[in-house]
């Protein structure tokens, strides 16, 4: 009987799960994560789809990652970072919250297109790579939760493990993702409904560490959806920076582009 090693099994399990995305392939051909469209590979976007989509890059603040219209230096800071204290030590967005990518969100938010999760842990890779490092410890802002009943998911979460899994597969990281570390505790009105201070009252109080002890001195990398004030991922720093966290920074797929945090 011949034994295989550990890099033999490691050869085989890899062609097999090649084998089968091949054949997936075949039966599900790969469609863009935004129209729907037919694509030569999986998980990402048509051509038509990606012009579309405002992709954030340099130059931006160094601590918001707010565009800037020309490159002001490697450490400068938008207008509001200057003016406001925050909690969140960094941020950064992949795209821009509009019209054009706002179909793509709500699909995946409310409409159960999981699919997209590949591609959205390689654009969240990317654009949060300053911000990652082999001993960050991911934290998906939480639901409360009626609203995780009522939806099925927590749609950071899901990111969360997405990105985890990409970065321990392809930039050979071991991640730690605390999907439960910590708690919406109170159940609050849709910050979709609320202007920008009204929003911050709102989620004042509204979450709590499950424990300290994984807080504690940590790097924490935020992860949610969509930024739009920023007030629920600073309560959330907050939170964390009173638990004894070293350093909170902020990692979403879109945001809306205003001003800082």
């Amino acid at each position: 009987m011949t034994m295989l090693w550990p890099t033999d099994l490691f050869s085989v399990t890899r062609r097999l799960r090649d084998s089968g995305t091949r054949l997936l392939d075949l039966i599900l051909p790969p469609a863009c994560v935004s129209c729907g469209g037919d694509l030569g590979t999986a998980h990402g976007l048509c051509a038509d789809c990606w012009q579309c989509i405002s992709f954030l890059s340099a130059p931006a603040c160094w601590r918001c990652g707010l565009p800037f219209a020309y490159d002001a230096g490697p450490d400068a800071l938008c207008p509001s970072c200057i003016a406001v204290a925050s909690h969140v030590d960094r941020l950064r967005s992949v795209f821009a919250y509009d019209d054009k990518s706002r179909g793509l969100i709500l699909a995946f938010k409310h409409g159960d297109r999981l699919h997209g999760l590949p591609a959205f842990a390689s654009w969240l890779a990317r654009a949060g790579a300053d911000l990652i490092d082999d001993k960050t410890v991911i934290v998906p802002v939480p639901l409360h939760w009626t609203r995780l009943f009522a939806r099925r998911y927590n749609q950071s979460a899901l990111l969360s493990q997405a990105l985890g899994r990409y970065l321990r597969k392809n930039n050979d990281l071991s991640i730690s993702i605390e999907p439960r570390l910590l708690i919406r505790a109170k159940r609050t009105r849709s910050q979709g409904e609320l202007g920008r201070m009204s929003r911050h009252e709102n989620v004042h109080g509204a979450f709590r560490l499950a424990e300290t002890r994984k807080v504690n001195g940590a790097h924490i990398l935020l992860i949610d959806d969509v930024l739009t004030t920023g007030a629920t991922v600073e309560e959330c720093a907050r939170i964390l920076k009173r638990g004894g966290a070293a350093k909170v920074d902020v990692l979403t797929l879109a945001r809306r582009l205003r001003t800082g945090v």
